[in-house]
């Protein structure tokens, strides 16, 4: 309402006038827009206040969160790495948490970019690396499709170690995941060792622990899936883990059993992977034991004195999922 509407009435006292600054230059008075006065009583200030203040309010929070928690991730990342450039002598922790938030960007921008590609065959999808990676899913996977496997416990608790071990001794512990790290400039891993009940100790219970009874092998098998393709190749090294060791080995192509060539494309099927570096034991009896499936598992050192083709195989199935797609 315009102002002199509130003269005579009985009560303005109760009423509020609101008016707003003109919109545009008050130098071009032809170009402003003059906002017309509006006059609200107390009770119509209040709830509108209350409203209004309650809808903002959740707007506004959850804004500021996100952005709050955006803008202090990239200034920390950003001022920790230039403080520690600039300081001539950088605090090593410092810059790995620098180096450790710039990688998860990467990660999260070009790693998903790269997951999402349309219509492309990918050999396997990081995704699925990532889900058949999980050394309990893969056993899980593995009991469903038919594998034989060795028993096995993964706890935390030193008693339930120490009465696996008795019951299912000779038995050997392995990492659930393989940790890499360098010595001298050559990549190291954590072998497969043999383990009795009393080197079980109470720190034991700080993580889990995967045990497994120690099968009785003449041999292991490396069985590389490559699309439709299988190359098999038995290993004799006489070691209890062939990967500390491979100056021992020496390679023999065979053929896979039906019965585990089945229980593979079951496996690979439930993780929904295209290739898969599987791993058995073989007994003295034939069997082939089950022990673990690597979705990125190396395969080219084998080709050389195996003579497998197993370049030309990856290059076939590249080949046909561009064709197909």
């Amino acid at each position: 309402m315009q102002a002199e509407e509130l003269v005579n009435d009985p009560s303005r006292e109760a009423c509020v006038e609101l008016t707003l600054d003109p919109l545009g230059s008050m130098s071009d008075l032809d170009a402003a827009i003059f906002a017309e006065p509006l006059r609200m009583t107390p009770a119509d200030l209040v709830r509108l206040q209350l409203e209004s203040s309650l809808t903002l309010d959740a707007i506004r929070a959850e804004a500021i969160r996100v952005e709050i928690a955006w803008q202090r991730d990239l200034r920390r990342w950003y001022e920790e790495g230039r403080v520690a450039v600039e300081s001539g002598e950088p605090e090593v922790a410092l810059l790995v948490r620098v180096l450790e938030g710039l990688r998860r960007q990467v990660l999260y921008g070009l790693g998903g970019v790269l997951t999402s590609l349309p219509g492309c065959l990918y050999v396997n999808h990081p995704n699925r690396i990532g889900d058949a990676e999980y050394k309990p899913a893969g056993l899980a996977a593995a009991v469903a499709a038919g594998f034989t496997l060795p028993p096995t416990l993964i706890t935390n608790v030193p008693d339930d170690a120490r009465a696996f071990l008795k019951q299912h001794g000779p038995a050997i512990f392995k990492p659930i995941s393989v940790p890499l790290y360098l010595v001298d400039g050559k990549a190291q891993t954590v072998p497969v060792t043999e383990v009795t009940a009393d080197e079980i100790d109470e720190s034991l219970a700080g993580t889990m622990h995967l045990f497994q009874r120690r099968v009785d092998k003449v041999a292991d098998v490396r069985v590389t899936v490559i699309g439709e393709q299988i190359f098999a190749v038995r290993i004799d090294s006489g070691l209890l883990d062939w990967r500390t060791d491979y100056g021992t080995h020496t390679y023999t192509p065979l053929v896979t059993p039906p019965v585990v060539e089945r229980a593979m494309r079951a496996y690979l099927e439930h993780f929904r992977l295209v290739f898969g570096a599987f791993d058995f034991a073989l007994t003295d009896s034939g069997e082939w034991i089950f022990i673990e499936c690597n979705p990125s598992g190396q395969w080219a050192w084998m080709e050389p004195p195996t003579g497998l083709p197993m370049t030309a195989a990856l290059a076939d199935l590249l080949e046909g999922g561009l064709r197909a797609h």
